[in-house]
């Protein structure tokens, strides 16, 4: 099955923790939740892109946080949880599910959204995200919109436009020692096959030619430009190239550089603008906001 939304673990979270007579670790319960469900280990290693969290311990947490709003269950001290009188309670009523909708019920949980939540919408019912996943999924949206735009971008200026950017691109990603002046875009004519060169080192002896080209969004980059790009690199006595596109490249090509002696790597579009958002060239912070939890190292007594 889908990881469950943070709604979805709330019903078996409850029940794993009312099972037990005495408090469950934190680590037990997220493990217990996981057989019950039968999720897939691909699945529970889910990373949030801070990388500090998985996607299921994240969403658990906030099943968990919710359901201790509604005094459903409780938490007495550190990484440990146990249950309430209410909470075996309305298992005994024989719920299917347990929402939003549900804690309602309960004014607790009401008193705490009034109190801490002013100005915050009611979470739906159907809400298929914890807060953090929707901070995440809209954070995504914004980057996928500013990905679509930068390519537009990237096709209304020159061939050169396109050729620099990429030499700055590599050179903020730290080639050449990330010093502007170690990368140097070719030209037009006479190129041997590239387009421009980073030193790696002060005395050019270690070497990454780059090739770029533009395409349509939807025309692939034709393998012969990429079997010309190697063919560049042996006239340039090279061993490392990065050929960048702003379309995609077929399966031949992937297939073709792996039986190469050469060490090439291929970026297609969408590495590209996630490369350029990453780096940050030709893209600004419009704004930053930090996501705070509570330090239970401080709340000690």
């Amino acid at each position: 099955m889908a990881l469950p939304s943070f709604q979805q673990l709330m019903l078996p979270v409850l029940e794993s923790v009312c099972e037990r007579e005495e408090e469950t670790h934190i680590a037990a319960l997220e493990e217990d939740v996981a057989r019950r469900l039968k999720l897939p280990a691909e699945d529970l290693a889910r990373i949030l892109p801070s990388g500090q969290q998985t996607v299921f311990a994240n969403r658990l947490n906030w099943a968990r946080s919710y359901l201790c709003k509604a005094g459903l269950i409780e938490t007495k001290r550190r990484g440990f949880v146990c249950a309430c009188e209410r909470g075996r309670q309305l298992l005994s009523e024989g719920v299917k599910e347990i929402d939003i909708h549900v804690l309602n019920r309960f004014p607790q949980f009401v008193n705490w959204r009034e109190s801490y939540g002013r100005g915050e919408p009611e979470p739906r019912a159907d809400e298929p995200e914890s807060p953090e996943d929707q901070i995440v999924a809209n954070y995504q949206r914004l980057n996928s919109e500013l990905a679509r735009e930068i390519i537009d971008r990237v096709h209304s200026f020159k061939p050169a436009f396109f050729e620099r950017l990429i030499v700055d691109l590599l050179v903020k990603m730290g080639y050449g020692g990330g010093r502007l002046e170690m990368g140097r875009v070719i030209g037009k004519t006479g190129d041997g096959g590239v387009d421009g060169v980073i030193k790696e080192d002060e005395l050019g002896l270690d070497v990454v030619y780059v090739q770029a080209k533009r395409f349509a969004e939807e025309r692939s980059v034709p393998l012969r430009e990429v079997r010309d790009f190697v063919g560049g690199l042996e006239g340039h006595r090279a061993n490392k190239g990065v050929f960048v596109t702003t379309s995609y490249f077929p399966s031949t090509a992937y297939d073709f550089i792996s039986r190469v002696s050469k060490r090439v790597v291929l970026i297609d579009g969408p590495e590209l603008a996630s490369l350029m958002i990453r780096h940050r060239v030709g893209v600004r912070v419009k704004a930053s906001y930090e996501v705070k939890r509570i330090d239970e190292d401080y709340f000690v007594e």
